[in-house]
Order: C-alpha cells, then sequence, then structure tokens
C-alpha cells in the first residue's frame, strides 16, 4: 500500500525551525502521511523541535538534499563525506526519519559541459559504497535521484540511476524517480517505470510546470500504470513549488511563482494522487 507524502516547499521555501514546522503543521491538516524535509544545512537543524512538531502532527519524515556546490561527489568525495554524514548526525538526532533522499551523489546545477567522465563514476561509486554502508550502521536508508540534464550532467534517467544503483550494490540505496524530470528525458513513463521497478522506492509527482499537478504535460495515466504494473509500495511525494530557496532557485532555474496558492497545491495534488492511486489498485 502506497503512502503520500509532500515535500516542504508546497509552504515554505526555507527551513529553519519555525518555517519548519510550520511546514510540518500545514503537511497535517492537508492529510498527507509524511513530509520531505530539506536538510541543506544538517549543522543548524533544530531536530528537538521538529520531532516534536511531526509527533502533534501525527506524521512522519523522510529527508532529502543535494550536495552543497563546493562538495560536489566527483570534485570533492571527502567533503561529500563528510558533509552526509553530518546529515545522518541531524536525522539520529531526528530520530523518526530513516531514509535520505535527494541528489545524494552530487550538486544540483553543477555542470562541466560535458558527459560524465568514466573516473568521475567510479569516483561516486567508491564513495557511495562507504556512505551506504555508514548509512546501514546507523540503520538508515538511501535514495539516488535522477534528474534532468539542465540541472546535472550525471544522471538524468531512470536507467542511468539503476545502473549506478546496482554497480554500488547496496541493498539499502533505492531509486528515487521524479515526473518533472522523466517528461524531460523519457521516453513516456510507462516503461522507464517499469523497467526500474527493482529498485523504485520513492517518486516525486510533480508537474512539468512546478505546479498544480494535472495541469500540465506529465502523462499521469502512464505513471499510475507503471507504479501498478510494478506493484509499487513505496511512497508518492507531491513535490509543487510554491516556495523555493534562493540556492535551489539558481540551480533549478525557477523564477516565476506558481499560480495556485500553498493550500490548493497540496489538497488538489493530494486529490489527484489518491484519486489514480485507487483507480490503479495502489491503495
Amino acid at each position: 500500500m502506497v503512502r503520500f507524502g509532500a515535500h516542504a516547499f508546497v509552504w515554505v521555501g526555507a527551513w529553519t525551525t519555525e518555517s519548519g514546522n510550520h511546514a510540518i503543521a500545514q503537511a497535517g491538516e492537508a492529510g498527507f502521511d509524511l513530509i520531505e524535509i530539506p536538510l541543506l544545512r544538517p549543522a543548524e537543524f533544530d531536530a528537538a523541535s521538529h520531532k516534536a512538531a511531526l509527533k502533534q502532527a501525527g506524521i512522519d519524515a523522510i529527508c532529502s538534499l543535494a550536495l552543497p556546490r563546493e562538495f560536489h561527489m566527483p570534485e570533492n568525495p571527502e567533503g561529500a563525506r563528510k558533509f552526509l554524514y553530518g546529515a545522518f548526525d541531524a536525522m539520529e538526532r531526528l530520530e523518526v526519519a530513516t531514509t535520505l533522499g535527494g541528489c545524494t551523489a552530487y550538486s544540483l546545477g553543477a555542470l562541466t559541459g560535458e558527459a560524465p567522465r568514466p573516473d568521475e563514476l567510479q569516483t561516486i561509486i567508491e564513495v557511495m559504497r562507504d556512505v551506504t554502508a555508514e548509512a546501514k550502521r546507523r540503520g538508515f536508508s538511501m535514495l539516488l535521484e535522477a534528474c534532468n540534464r539542465y540541472e546535472t550532467y550525471l544522471y538524468n534517467t531512470l536507467e542511468d540511476t539503476r545502473a549506478a544503483i546496482l554497480a554500488i550494490g547496496a541493498d539499502n540505496l533505492k531509486l528515487h524517480a521524479d515526473t518533472y524530470h522523466m517528461n524531460i528525458e523519457e521516453e513516456g513513463f510507462f516503461t522507464p517505470i517499469l523497467n526500474a521497478g527493482d529498485v523504485l522506492t520513492y517518486i516525486h509527482m510533480s508537474e512539468s510546470h512546478r505546479g498544480l499537478v494535472g495541469t500540465g504535460t506529465v502523462n499521469w495515466e502512464q505513471v499510475f500504470a507503471g507504479l501498478a504494473a510494478i506493484k509499487f509500495s513505496g511512497t508518492l511525494t507531491l513535490e509543487s513549488f510554491a516556495a523555493i530557496n534562493p540556492d535551489l532557485r539558481a540551480a533549478t532555474c525557477k523564477w516565476r511563482p506558481t499560480k495556485q496558492s500553498s493550500d490548493e497545491l497540496a489538497r488538489g495534488g493530494l486529490r489527484l494522487l489518491k484519486e489514480g492511486a485507487a483507480r490503479y489498485g495502489l491503495m
């Protein structure tokens, strides 16, 4: 049975103690099972306050991040390793989140103008083997997200990312898909989801324009049909951007605000996700 999540950016652009707790409360009120917390500054993360807010809201959490530019893994493997271990420290303080997803092996927006070199990919494989082993020691799982070519040169398709996950060979590392990126990179939605079914456990349900799902060009029927075909039982997380922090604004080129309010994005988005999941037997 699937669970339904929402990214904090549906409500807030920057995660602080106050804004984070507001997003947690809003996610609970809207009826989501969990909130995705952008763990972009682990050292500043107020785990005790957020743990209490999650308990009050009655929801769970998953953490996600993109490596800072100075810790882009192919260029600074030791810096990336230390940053990810710092994220694990924050998750241990939070206690209730056991999965770290997102761009866990690269910095969003870091581009070289070239395809990835074999030595860059090998560096990621070696570092991620160590990092996933440390995550497992702490009782955590990890995800690796496929993002479009304009935001990363490393892993653009589900096939690319699945190959990396298999090469790393860690049983606690799974695939993080995103329909926004798929809409750019994939030849449809059904077949890529079908072919990645052995490692796919988490998916950002995001529209082509990052606004209200169902109002863009993502083929949601193909998405749900693909998920049904692999008997998906992971998490469907709404990712609509009512707000975004300056760092990610530069990386994602998200300049224009969405047309709907946070409440409209959340409640309308959750309705589409639940209706699609029910229609395809995922509930």
